[in-house]
């Protein structure tokens, strides 16, 4: 990967990384909102918060807005999001899977062997 695709997903990255951000777009992933519909829905933040949260996703391409008399509907742009995964999820996605899945099986035939020693320690039988 190049400095310069590296540069253009830096947005993205950065939009991704807010737990909030990442919210706002699983809502909008069921439709669009409007940005008063979306600040209802996080009473825990005020409406500037949450527009400066959509103007991050905004800058990531990963949200686009259309105005409709005074509301402004917010809509899901998937696009990036599909970049993102094509150049750096699927690449890494299964020698890694496999071999944490490998892993994760040795940790744990590992740990039952443990528990089944210990087990035999407690009671005092010994396998012969």
């Amino acid at each position: 990967m190049g400095a310069e695709q590296r540069t253009e997903l830096e947005p993205v990255w950065r939009a991704l990384a807010n737990p909030l951000r990442r919210r706002i777009l699983d809502i909008l992933a069921d439709g669009p909102c409007t940005t008063g519909e979306l600040a209802e829905r996080f009473p825990e933040h005020s409406r500037f918060a949450v527009m400066q949260h959509i103007r991050v996703l905004e800058a990531g391409h990963l949200v686009v807005h259309r105005r409709m008399g005074r509301k402004r509907f917010n809509y899901l742009n998937p696009i990036p999001i599909q970049e993102i995964y094509h150049r750096w999820v699927s690449r890494y996605q299964r020698p890694w899977a496999e071999a944490l899945l490998a892993l994760k099986g040795e940790l744990e035939a590992e740990q039952q062997s443990s528990k089944t020693r210990e087990e035999r320690g407690k009671t005092g039988k010994t396998r012969r």
